[in-house]
């Protein structure tokens, strides 16, 4: 059984807007981190970094949504395959965790590095 729809611009565009509203309304890492990340865009943008350093600041920025939004899926697919608690459960949801706190140490050493 192939459950993957044909591709299409608007719908798939739909599905990624479904996603990003569930995320924010189910997700409280989510949320935090795009506060986070709302804060600190603007900073980036009007702090006196080099180009280059305002980029990889952005680029990390994002992508610490995008490895949260990655694990809450992780997390979702574990939690809909089983209830029990098992070692693989627990191992897939541990790390995608530890993917989401190294992207957040990306972040945070590129803010010390280039503000120091």
């Amino acid at each position: 059984m192939n459950n993957k729809p044909k591709y299409h611009l608007f719908k798939n565009t739909k599905y990624a807007l479904e996603g990003l509203i569930h995320a924010l309304k189910t997700e409280s890492s989510f949320k935090l981190e795009l506060l986070a990340g709302l804060i600190l865009i603007p900073l980036i943008i009007f702090l006196d970094f080099e180009i280059i350093e305002k980029a990889a600041l952005f680029m990390t920025a994002i992508l610490v949504l995008i490895i949260e939004l990655v694990n809450s899926a992780i997390e979702n697919v574990v939690d809909l395959v089983t209830h029990e608690i098992h070692p693989l459960a627990k191992s897939a949801k541990d790390l995608g965790s530890t993917a989401v706190m190294f992207a957040i140490g990306l972040h945070l050493i590129l803010w010390v590095v280039f503000l120091l």
